[in-house]
C-alpha cells in the first residue's frame, strides 16, 4: 500500500510521519484490497485548541473511502479518521462478501 502524507503550511517531524503510517498500514488487516492512502494534515482557522483536522483517503477497487476529523492534536484526530476508516472497511468487506 502507497501512503501519501501532507501537510499544509507546515512541516510534519519524523515521530508524527511513522505514528500516521503504522495507523494507516493496521487498516490492511481488515481488508486487504487497499490500493492507497493520502492522508492531508491542516490547520483549522478557528480559535481553540481543537484546531488540528486530518483528512484520509483510501483508495479501494470500485470506491473511495473517506474520513476527516478535528481535534486537538495531529495524532488524536488520525486515529478518530482510522477507526471511522476501520468501520467503513469493514462494512464494505461485509457487502461485497454479500454480492
Amino acid at each position: 500500500m502507497q501512503i501519501d502524507i501532507r501537510s499544509i503550511h507546515f512541516k510534519t517531524d519524523k515521530k508524527l510521519d511513522d505514528f500516521i503510517k503504522e495507523k494507516i498500514s493496521k487498516l490492511q488487516q481488515y481488508f486487504d484490497g487497499v490500493i492507497a492512502a493520502e492522508i492531508t494534515l491542516k490547520l483549522a482557522n478557528i480559535d481553540g485548541v481543537e484546531n488540528k483536522i486530518a483528512d484520509i483517503k483510501l483508495a479501494i477497487p470500485g470506491n473511495d473511502l473517506y474520513a476527516s476529523k478535528q481535534s486537538k492534536s495531529f495524532e488524536e484526530a488520525t486515529d478518530g479518521a482510522v477507526d471511522a476508516l476501520r468501520r467503513q472497511l469493514i462494512k464494505h468487506k461485509e457487502k461485497v462478501r454479500k454480492i
